[in-house]
């Protein structure tokens, strides 16, 4: 029933040097395709860094940022697609018409299959929000594609998943920053560079609530609650001034766990998906279940929107 072989991708970015990051991703992206994947899902913004922004000022965000799909970077993304014969999705910061996006695509050997411009920036006063939601074909399938943020707002996954959307990719840059939830903040610097001679250490504080222990309350009921496939993807180290924990994963319609990686290094995680879980989740029936005349005046009530995380509020 036409299977799709995913790998979902996790590395350490170099803040603003496009080509060091491009050549670690082509190493991904080759080890993708022996494993015999068709698809492979990076970062947020992985070829530029992400966190690093929020010191730039406005000149510096405009010699960085490229025009999508004309620049040299989703370019060379689609040289890469085209080489290893796989569908390369990878974050872009984008310029249009003196207007600057977080920005992801995917794209073949032959150019750009879609683009998704992130619904809620936060790390720079620079950057404009997207003002719809993407889903394309992919492959016989239906893709849909949210950013970080973009996925802790339920009624995003659920629009997306509403427009078709059978597997959602979900870059990220998250993990191991302040929260108000208990047991989250910063993994402290000494054991990360410990990791190799105190591996349980650092396993110890990604696995637990700063990082792993808190995707795993919500990305499976993004997942279960829709009925839809996520991939998953995060850097592994610094990520500007933040270190991250990586853990790229792809979780089934059930909200399982189908593949993740805990390595402390660039890596892959590569599952194959299957149609017939869409239809025999639960939440394929939930969204047939829906009565929106209860609460479509509810959900579309006027409200002032804040997307600034607690970790910037706090000025941690």
């Amino acid at each position: 029933m036409n299977p799709l072989k995913v790998s979902v991708a996790q590395f350490e970015p170099k803040d603003g040097d496009k080509s060091v990051n491009l050549v670690v991703m082509e190493d991904l992206i080759h080890r993708a395709s022996q494993e015999g994947a068709q698809i492979i899902s990076f970062h947020e913004l992985c070829t530029t860094g992400y966190t690093f922004l929020k010191g730039l000022n406005k000149d510096q965000i405009d010699q960085l940022a490229e025009e999508i799909p004309g620049g040299p970077t989703t370019k060379r993304l689609v040289e890469l697609a085209d080489e290893y014969d796989i569908v390369v999705m990878a974050g872009v910061l984008e310029k249009e018409e003196g207007r600057y996006f977080n920005s992801y695509v995917a794209v073949n050997g032959e150019g750009m299959m879609a683009r998704h411009r992130k619904l809620h920036p936060f790390i720079s006063r620079w950057l404009s929000a997207g003002s719809e939601y993407t889903t394309f074909e992919l492959m016989g399938w239906t893709a849909g594609m949210l950013i970080c943020y973009d996925n802790n707002v339920i009624e995003n996954v659920r629009a997306t998943s509403l427009l078709g959307a059978e597997i959602i990719f979900a870059p990220h840059v998250t993990g191991c920053t302040p929260s108000s939830m208990p047991g989250r903040g910063y993994v402290k610097d000494e054991i990360w560079q410990a990791r190799h001679r105190d591996p349980d250490t650092l396993r110890k504080e990604f696995m637990g609530p700063k990082h792993r222990g808190w995707l795993m309350r919500w990305l499976p009921a993004r997942a279960y609650d829709n009925g839809v496939y996520y991939a998953f993807s995060n850097p592994i180290g610094y990520d500007g001034e933040h270190l991250k924990g990586g853990n790229a994963m792809l979780l089934d319609p059930y909200g399982e766990l189908l593949a993740e990686s805990n390595a402390f290094e660039a890596d892959i995680a590569t599952a194959e998906l299957t149609k017939e879980k869409l239809t025999n989740a639960g939440g394929h029936r939930y969204r047939n279940a829906r009565r929106p005349e209860l609460y479509k005046e509810i959900l579309g009530a006027d409200h002032n929107a804040d997307t600034t995380p607690y970790w910037m509020k706090s000025g941690k």
